[in-house]
């Protein structure tokens, strides 16, 4: 469930999930979160970052968190309450500075060759790391950006797969240019890539959001299914988990790749 893989319901939870991957074990391996600009998706990439290298399934888990460190440093995520800021999980999440897609490419070609895989690799605000001018310039075509997403994201497929061969790894995208103009166009180079995308939407309460996830496989029902969303803010400089509500969501579906949820 969400709140699994994106909250902290601290050492006091009485049903604590020691494998937050395990609703998504049958669906792929790359996540997608997709939000609007400033709805707290890099404090929720963060806590996916303490959950699952503090997750008790695996001996010292390490996480990959990929970002750019100006960005980072001007808008540091936000820890959920009840996190001692000196835990010793942190030093399980290695930060890795890049300032573009060449970066990106640079490290998950060399994944093979890591003496030790992650266990999860995080990549915040992906699609900013590609240059629209710079993309047409490199590819000499207008449609550069396209061309390098497709090409980093089937690298990055092809890494995490030779990483579950070893092991169990995944991969956590988050994109705001999901949510804008281009949207149509990102929503169709991801899907063909990533299975399992987390939608973030405004709350009725300034300050507030609502967090649900979405997959992609065959089934033949068809209908309306109520889902549990998560409901969170940012308040006081924290990350508040404000529980589940319940989300109607319409669905079909034939034999072909369809939606559910």
């Amino acid at each position: 469930m969400v709140e699994e893989l994106f909250f902290w319901k601290g050492s006091n939870n009485p049903n604590p999930n020691p494998n937050p991957f395990q609703q998504f074990q049958n669906h792929s391996n790359l996540l997608l979160l997709s939000g609007p600009p400033s709805s707290g998706k890099t404090s929720l990439l963060f806590q996916f970052a303490f959950n699952v290298a503090s997750s008790a399934i695996h001996s010292n888990p390490n996480v990959v968190f990929i970002c750019n460190q100006n960005r980072l440093d001007s808008k540091p995520p936000f820890l959920s309450q009840g996190i001692d800021p000196s835990s010793n999980v942190f030093q399980r999440i290695q930060m890795k500075y890049v300032n573009d897609d060449e970066d990106i490419r640079k490290y998950f070609a060399a994944f093979h060759l890591y003496d030790t895989l992650p266990k999860a690799v995080v990549i915040d605000d992906f699609g900013d790391f590609f240059d629209n001018k710079v993309c047409q310039q490199r590819y000499s075509n207008p449609r550069g950006r396209d061309l390098a997403m497709i090409k980093s994201l089937a690298l990055c497929h092809n890494a995490i797969n030779y990483a579950n061969q070893k092991g169990s790894c995944k991969l956590l995208l988050s994109d705001t240019h999901t949510h804008q103009g281009d949207s149509p166009r990102f929503h169709f180079i991801y899907k063909k890539w990533i299975h399992t995308t987390f939608t973030i939407k405004e709350g009725d309460i300034s300050g507030s959001f609502i967090l649900k996830g979405r997959s992609y496989s065959r089934t033949d029902d068809t209908g309306t299914r109520s889902i549990k969303a998560a409901k969170y803010s940012i308040a006081l400089q924290y990350l508040v988990f404000d529980g589940l509500i319940n989300d109607q969501v319409e669905y079909k579906s034939t034999s072909s790749t369809s939606r559910t949820d």
